[in-house]
C-alpha cells in the first residue's frame, strides 16, 4: 500500500515539474525528435516540399491537378504551392487516407465553412440577396 501511494505521490511531482518547466525542455525534445532517425520518426516531422518538383514528388499532383507543365522544362524558378495548404492537405491525406483531389475537395469545403461559404458555393448568409 505504501509502495502504491509513493510511486502515485513520485508520478504526480515528476509530471507536476515537468509540466512547469516544458518551456526549458520541450524545444530540445522538438529538436532531437527531428534530428533522430527513430522508428515512426518521419511521421511526426517531414519538410515540406519547397518546389513544384517536390510538390509533385510529395503525391501534390493528379490528372485533375497537373503540376507537371510547371516542371516539364525546369526553366520554372516559382517557390510551389502555398506551404499552408500543402500542410493542411497532407495532414488530411495522411489522417483520412484519401488521394491528392479528395483531400484538396476537403480542404476547400472547409476553407468554405470557416468563410461563411456553403458547399453549393453560395454565402449562408442568411441577409444575402441573389438576382440570378
Amino acid at each position: 500500500m505504501y509502495l502504491f501511494f509513493t510511486l502515485f505521490v513520485l508520478t504526480i511531482a515528476a509530471g507536476t515539474a515537468l509540466y512547469l518547466t516544458r518551456i526549458r525542455w520541450a524545444p530540445a525534445l522538438q529538436s532531437f525528435l527531428s534530428t533522430t532517425s527513430l522508428p515512426g520518426g518521419a511521421y511526426l516531422y517531414s519538410a515540406l516540399p519547397s518546389s513544384f518538383q517536390g510538390d509533385m514528388e510529395a503525391g501534390l499532383s493528379s490528372s485533375t491537378f497537373d503540376l507537371s507543365g510547371n516542371v516539364a522544362d525546369g526553366s520554372d524558378t516559382r517557390a510551389g504551392l502555398d506551404d499552408t495548404a500543402k500542410r493542411e492537405i497532407l495532414r488530411i491525406m495522411q489522417r483520412r487516407r484519401l488521394k491528392f483531389d479528395e483531400a484538396r475537395r476537403v480542404y476547400m469545403e472547409e476553407r468554405f465553412a470557416a468563410n461563411g461559404i456553403g458547399a453549393d458555393g453560395r454565402p449562408r448568409d442568411p441577409k444575402f440577396v441573389s438576382f440570378s
